[in-house]
């Protein structure tokens, strides 16, 4: 059996890894497949404000008469998507940092450790209202281009992968000056391989898999950034749905309509226990291969 195979066997002897796993899966098919599940979550029905759970709406209607449900799937699709984009940028930019830091060493290792280090040391959370509350009609974009989709996620997802990358950038450059020890890199560097074909070569394979359980566990993270974002008016803002923007909307009626913030509240809750626990089970399974 081959190493890729029994990290394989051992991730799928986690049972509750492999449940987390399917919960993910099954949020994120729900998510795709909304605009064909659920109906227009934008739908006005000014007679049905805040109905309760009924045939025609599962999950009840909001103040406006929308369907909870269908914007809950809606949101699916952009927190999801904010999640995971941000993950995979911010694990590239932090690979990237990590790999020439560790590899050149010497300024360069200095000069871009005092950049990770002056980054970890920003208050994240002010940092990322100040950022978010830049308007960006000022840069000079048509107001089209500002209230599109597109650009809402890719705005908070370029926001937060922009101080989110420096825990990676750490744990690559740590693995990088140990993997630079090993025989293989020792015997590169021996026949004259330059550093960027080792960097790329021989050192990138082996600090992959950290790289990727970081990455796992960041994603639950990024949710709750974006829905804490989202929750004070800086993140993806109406008419797009996200689960932080609901629990925004549900505010002014969690008296008369506590299950409009209890809902968003409970899927953000399962999405980051599920991601969570999935990334543990990568992270035990690749533990145990380098113990083996």
């Amino acid at each position: 059996m081959s190493p890729r195979q029994r990290i394989l066997a051992r991730f799928l002897a986690d049972r509750p890894a492999l449940a987390a796993l399917a919960v993910l899966a099954a949020l994120t098919m729900a998510a795709l497949t909304a605009p064909w599940l659920a109906q227009d979550p934008e739908a006005l029905d000014l007679t049905a404000m805040l109905t309760a759970p009924s045939w025609e709406h599962p999950l009840g209607t909001d103040e406006l008469g929308r369907d909870v449900a269908a914007r809950l799937l809606h949101g699916g699709r952009v927190s999801l998507a904010v999640a995971g984009a941000t993950a995979a940028l911010a694990a590239l930019l932090g690979t990237l940092i990590g790999l020439l830091s560790g590899t050149f060493g010497g300024r360069v290792d200095a000069g871009l450790m005092r950049l990770t280090d002056g980054v970890m040391a920003l208050p994240l959370l002010p940092l990322l209202i100040v950022l978010a509350a830049i308007d960006p009609a000022k840069l000079g974009l048509s107001a089209e281009t500002v209230n599109s989709e597109g650009f809402a996620i890719g705005r908070i997802v370029f926001i937060v992968a922009l101080v989110g990358w420096t825990q990676v950038a750490r744990l690559v450059r740590a693995e990088t000056l140990s993997v630079q020890a090993r025989d293989h890199v020792r015997a590169a560097r021996a026949i004259g391989a330059g550093p960027v074909r080792i960097m790329l070569r021989h050192i990138l394979p082996d600090v992959a898999s950290p790289v990727i359980v970081a990455t796992t566990l960041s994603v639950g993270h990024v949710i709750l950034i974006e829905s804490a974002l989202s929750f004070l008016g800086l993140g993806v803002r109406p008419p797009l749905a996200s689960w932080g923007n609901m629990l925004t909307g549900a505010v002014g009626t969690v008296a008369s309509a506590p299950t409009l913030a209890l809902w968003p509240g409970l899927i953000i809750l399962v999405t980051v226990l599920a991601v969570n626990r999935v990334g543990d089970g990568l992270q035990r399974a690749l533990d145990q291969r380098s113990r083996d």
